[in-house]
């Protein structure tokens, strides 16, 4: 149950950021970066290391802008299950989970991050842009699970946890805002009885 509270976390922070929680989780490796991470691993680390950092910091200042906002939704909307399924497995290997469930909880790791993305995307064009405050949050709170992944997995779940029930709750939100601007579409005629 703690594997799978970790494996939340880590999957809830890449549904929010590409490249901050993979520059988090190989800085947290201290003996060798990145040496236990799926396909990064086979990255020489300086390079790696010079690319995510570019790409935090592009992340971190273009979310402050609406244009800055708008590639960075498309890119991550693309990213994300793949970085999901990336930062899954890792925590998975890390916690010494079996080596066939890996695939399955990297697959399940992707999905959820995917699903935070697209929420991200739908209040991004309801909003017509996220609010500062939303930005900000998102970067702590995207730093913040990372780190609970791998040292305190349940306070990390929890988070993940309460992320998809709000993500639940807007789908909900947005049908009833998307059926009270578009009225129904017309019932077909009634069947005459014989």
């Amino acid at each position: 149950m703690i594997a799978l509270l970790a494996v939340l976390s880590a999957s809830a922070a890449a549904g929010m950021r590409i490249a901050l929680p993979l520059l988090v989780i190989g800085l947290m490796q201290s003996d060798n970066l990145w040496s236990r991470v799926p396909i990064l691993s086979r990255i020489s680390p300086p390079i790696l290391l010079g690319v995510l950092t570019t790409w935090s910091l592009f992340e971190l200042f273009a979310s402050k802008s609406l244009l800055g906002q708008r590639i960075l939704q498309i890119i991550q909307l693309l990213l994300s299950p793949i970085v999901g399924a990336i930062m899954s497995i890792t925590v998975a290997q890390f916690t010494d989970a079996a080596v066939e469930s890996v695939w399955l909880v990297g697959f399940v790791g992707g999905l959820f991050a995917f699903v935070l993305q697209l929420v991200q995307v739908g209040w991004f064009y309801r909003l017509r842009g996220l609010p500062l405050w939303v930005v900000f949050i998102q970067d702590a709170l995207c730093v913040a699970l990372v780190i609970f992944a791998f040292d305190a997995p349940h306070p990390g779940g929890l988070i993940a946890l309460f992320l998809l029930w709000l993500s639940v709750r807007s789908s909900r939100y947005w049908h009833r805002w998307y059926k009270g601007r578009h009225p129904s579409s017309p019932r077909p005629f009634p069947q005459k009885r014989d």
